[in-house]
């Protein structure tokens, strides 16, 4: 089995995700189904089928997650020393297409987000800036083209 790498914080939300899901909206979408059941005739209800798609997508989610924190690998940040791109670093490059400076940090596939300047450190962009050191020019190809990135500064997430 393939590890899922994590920061001490993204583990710790999935983990909050799951038990919200097993303890909190699994039981509760149990009692809706229940409860539309008593209305009468199921081929016609809509607040069961509706609680019955919402019970899939939750039993979806738990056993995803369950395979995920199985083979969860918590990644030591204090074994980094930021010299290079790595997991577990912010990093600050110039586009030099957009004219601007960008900030992210490269994180696990599932605590990326792009609104919080998290990526994937299966990105293409991520896989682009691996091991580069400051001050590196970087071509990368990316799903919109060829993007060129200066490595202006690296610090290891806190």
């Amino acid at each position: 089995m393939e590890k899922v790498p994590f920061t001490i914080n993204g583990l710790e939300n999935l983990k909050n995700e799951f038990n919200n899901l097993k303890k909190i909206q699994r039981p509760e979408i149990i009692k809706a189904i229940s409860i539309a059941r008593e209305h009468g005739d199921l081929s016609e209800n809509a607040e069961y089928h509706a609680a019955k798609e919402k019970q899939s997508f939750i039993e979806g989610r738990i056993t995803e997650l369950e395979s995920v924190l199985s083979r969860a690998e918590v990644i030591d940040l204090t074994k980094l020393d930021g010299k290079r791109v790595t997991f577990g670093t912010k990093v600050t490059v110039y586009d030099e297409d957009a004219d601007k400076d960008i900030e992210f940090s490269i994180v696990g596939p599932y605590e990326a987000n792009l609104e919080k300047g998290l990526i994937s450190v299966s990105s293409p962009l991520a896989k682009g800036l691996m091991s580069k050191e400051s001050g590196s020019q970087v071509e990368i190809k990316t799903p919109s083209g060829l993007k060129n990135y200066e490595i202006l500064n690296i610090d290891i997430l806190k």
